[in-house]
């Protein structure tokens, strides 16, 4: 007599596996329709599809180009040009709700930004050099910390936190910068001089021919790169930022 294999037998609420819950995203919340979009409707679509972050101008396709500022961990950048770019980057997150503190030791060029940005609202603070404290980032509220420290500037005094990104603004650059400029996670450089562009081609390992363009950009063009990726971005500023900041430059008076 052949032997049957026994039947399983049906799972009760015990035996049952629970369904598993990934931490952070809590609970599943009420269950609603789904929303779709026929095929015939994509070419409808203006939105540029990409990475979220603070729009900063257009790449040389005419595309918008989106940095990305903020992200669950600290964040470094440096940007090898003016107070313009400086000041139309901060702007551009503030109006994306982040809070901006700029540590400067030229406070007269932040403070008309300063009382500009937010509709009345404290959300561009300008700090004296060393007087920067504890930000207290978080995910619902993002920190931009600019540091306009000329060409040499100290060592932070603020702890690196998540959600909380330093953009540390240099006028040229100097060969002991190199290693701020290498540790950095994202450069933006304008227009330097020949001597600049080899510091930075040997420091980020830029091909000749972005080298070679570097002496010769125009006031609204930044170079943003990594060690693996480059992409040309045009500043395109809107009417009230031009009445704020005026048109692009790549020198600033005072300098």
């Amino acid at each position: 007599m052949t032997a049957h294999p026994a039947r399983p037998r049906p799972a009760t609420a015990q035996s049952r596996p629970r369904p598993r819950i990934l931490p952070g995203f809590g609970l599943r919340g009420p269950r609603r329709d789904k929303h779709v979009l026929a095929a015939a409707d994509l070419g409808a679509l203006a939105l540029p599809v990409g990475d979220d972050g603070v729009p900063i101008g257009v790449d040389v396709q005419g595309r918008p180009a989106v940095l990305g500022l903020f992200r669950p961990g600290a964040h470094d950048l440096v940007l090898v040009g003016g107070l313009w770019t400086a000041q139309l980057i901060a702007l551009r997150a503030a109006s994306t709700g982040a809070r901006v503190a700029v540590e400067t030791a030229r406070p007269r060029a932040w403070s008309a930004l300063a009382q500009a940005a937010g509709g009345g609202q404290p959300c561009v603070t300008v700090h004296q050099a060393g007087r920067l404290g504890p930000q207290g980032a978080s995910v619902g509220s993002p920190v931009l910390v600019v540091r306009d420290l000329t060409a040499r500037p100290p060592r932070s005094r603020l702890s690196a936190a998540p959600w909380q990104t330093t953009l540390t603004v240099l006028p040229w650059l100097l060969p002991e910068a190199t290693r701020l400029v290498g540790a950095a996670d994202l450069v933006g450089v304008q227009r330097v001089q020949p001597e600049e562009a080899g510091i930075l081609r040997r420091t980020l390992a830029l091909p000749p021919e972005d080298v070679a363009a570097l002496p010769a950009l125009g006031d609204d063009l930044t170079l943003w790169t990594t060690r693996m990726h480059r992409q040309y971005v045009r500043a395109v500023p809107g009417q009230a930022e031009l009445q704020l900041l005026g048109v692009p430059r790549r020198v600033d008076p005072a300098a």
